[in-house]
């Protein structure tokens, strides 16, 4: 599983199988190398390590702007933390569709997770992100620097009063909080589950492909 841009991000999770062998795990991850990237062994498991780390990151900060954040807060609070880019800026740049189809995918499952709707309805306006010129922000021609767009804000305001959500003042360190400790947390399933062999794999996937950091 390589990370975009695949040229640039030095990560790739190598899945390991129920009846992966140890020479062809080996080999994979000979090539990792050859290629100048960093292997990184996961088990089997919906988002492997990365993403199914970064889906409970985002989760939290969908529900920061239910409450009351906007989205350019959530991601001023977290690249001013030390991340390379907030959630609403690299869901943008990633597709929005992405995620978009996961939470269809999962709608029909038993013991889903809760999911903010919000997004779906940007989603549903045709706003994927970078590509499609508007996402969560928009986009000026050749310009890929994020814009806040009043057509966003108003929708999440309309979804509040819709679900009946009183918005609240939330400081930058409960944006913080809220967002790091979800990734700790399902860090720690995922390494008591054992799709990761090891914490520093955690570590050195979100270094390698994530920005998280050091």
């Amino acid at each position: 599983h390589f990370f975009s841009p695949a040229n640039v991000m030095r990560l790739i999770e190598i899945v390991r199988g129920a009846k992966t062998s140890k020479p062809v795990l080996a080999t994979a991850m000979k090539l990792a190398r050859k290629v100048k990237k960093v292997g990184i062994v996961s088990g089997v498991c919906d988002g492997f390590i990365g993403n199914r780390m970064m889906e409970e990151y985002v989760r939290q900060a969908y529900f920061l702007v239910d409450e009351g954040a906007t989205p350019q807060q959530v991601d001023k609070a977290l690249h001013d933390w030390g991340m390379a880019m907030g959630p609403f800026t690299m869901l943008d740049m990633a597709g929005q569709d992405i995620g978009w189809e996961v939470r269809k995918r999962r709608a029909g499952q038993k013991g889903v997770r809760v999911y903010s709707q919000w997004p779906d309805r940007v989603c549903e306006l045709g706003r994927l992100g970078q590509k499609t010129g508007a996402g969560v922000y928009k986009y000026e021609a050749g310009n890929r620097t994020p814009q806040p767009d009043p057509v966003v804000d108003k929708l999440i305001e309309a979804y509040r009063k819709e679900t009946g959500i009183k918005p609240r003042q939330i400081s930058d360190a409960e944006i913080v909080e809220r967002t790091i400790y979800a990734l700790v947390n399902e860090g720690a399933r995922i390494l008591e589950e054992g799709i990761a062999l090891r914490a520093v794999d955690i570590d050195m996937v979100y270094l390698t492909g994530y920005g998280f950091p050091r």
